[in-house]
Formats: C-alpha cells, sequence, structure tokens
C-alpha cells in the first residue's frame, strides 16, 4: 500500500515599501535590512527608548507670576539650534511643517548653500498666498537642562519672508 506524505503549504507574503524622504537615498543593502525589520516577526514584548523613562512636567516654576486669560497665549520656548539658544520659537501643534527663517538662518551664521533645494510649497503660514521655501535643512535641535535634555536632529523649511518668531515647531 502506497502512502502520500503530507504535503506543507508555503504561502509567500508580498510586502511594498515606499522609499521617499531619507530612505529614497538608501543602498540597495540598506533597503533589505529596513524590508527584513518590517516583515520580521518577533514577540510582542515593549521596547522603550531610553529617554522615555523621564517625564515631561511643568510646575509653578515654570509659571509666570500672572496670567490674564489661561489658555489663550501661544507656547513659546527657547531650545538651543545648532549651537545657539533662540528665545522666540512657536510651538504650533496644529502644523506639520517646521520652519526657519532666513533671516534666523543668516544670524546664526549658517549659510544659505547648505539648503537642500527638494522643499515643496506650502499653504496656511501667509493668509490666501502659497508660500515658497528657499530650501531644507537639518539641525540639531536641543530642549531641557544639562541635567535633563532630549536632543533631535529635525528638517526645517527654510522660508525667506519675515516673521515674529525665530523658527516655528510643529507636531
Amino acid at each position: 500500500m502506497w502512502r502520500s506524505r503530507p504535503r506543507t503549504r508555503t504561502t509567500t507574503t508580498s510586502c511594498f515599501l515606499n522609499f521617499e524622504g531619507r530612505a529614497a537615498r538608501l543602498t540597495a543593502s540598506q533597503r533589505k535590512r529596513e524590508l527584513q525589520e518590517v516583515c520580521a516577526v518577533s514577540t510582542a514584548a515593549p521596547a522603550y527608548l531610553k529617554w522615555s523613562e523621564s517625564a515631561i512636567t511643568f510646575d509653578r516654576s515654570d509659571h509666570t507670576n500672572r496670567i490674564p486669560n489661561p489658555g489663550s497665549y501661544p507656547l513659546i520656548v527657547d531650545p538651543i539650534f545648532a549651537e545657539t539658544r533662540l528665545t522666540k520659537v512657536l510651538m504650533d501643534g496644529g502644523s506639520g511643517l517646521n520652519i526657519l527663517y532666513a533671516e534666523t538662518l543668516i544670524l546664526m551664521g549658517i549659510s544659505k548653500s547648505r539648503l537642500r533645494a527638494d522643499a515643496s510649497p506650502f499653504h496656511g503660514v501667509v493668509p490666501g498666498h502659497q508660500a515658497h521655501p528657499l530650501g531644507q535643512i537639518d539641525l540639531p535641535v536641543c530642549f531641557g537642562t544639562p541635567e535633563n535634555f532630549r536632543r533631535e536632529v529635525l528638517t526645517f523649511d527654510v522660508v525667506g519672508f519675515p516673521g515674529t518668531y525665530h523658527a516655528i515647531l510643529g507636531r
């Protein structure tokens, strides 16, 4: 009597990744590694970032002595951009853009020749008009004190029109 072995079925799944921005400049081996990371199967154990252990808190020392209309004022912060502390940076949680004004760039001593020309026009900053950035630049931004700080490299659209702030940080 002839017996057949049970067949094992293998299925293949295709995974297509859209490489844009920084990822568009990856080498073939780097893209392969990213594809392997995306398609990898692992346990559901959470992997936390080391900085997430520190809570972001505000207390009375962060308040001014008097706030006449709470909630009606913009959040202005003073992070360090590259090696320069900027004192008038608007936190705009409703925006997806980080904007740096050309005047601020010049005051920081950074040449416009460092700008990348791959910036797209955007709306909403100049009412009723489309804004065309001069270019984009990546800068390290540092928040906090020497005891508790966070540094990230952010991409900024550099604009040539004047503004009230040194920069605007989106979400």
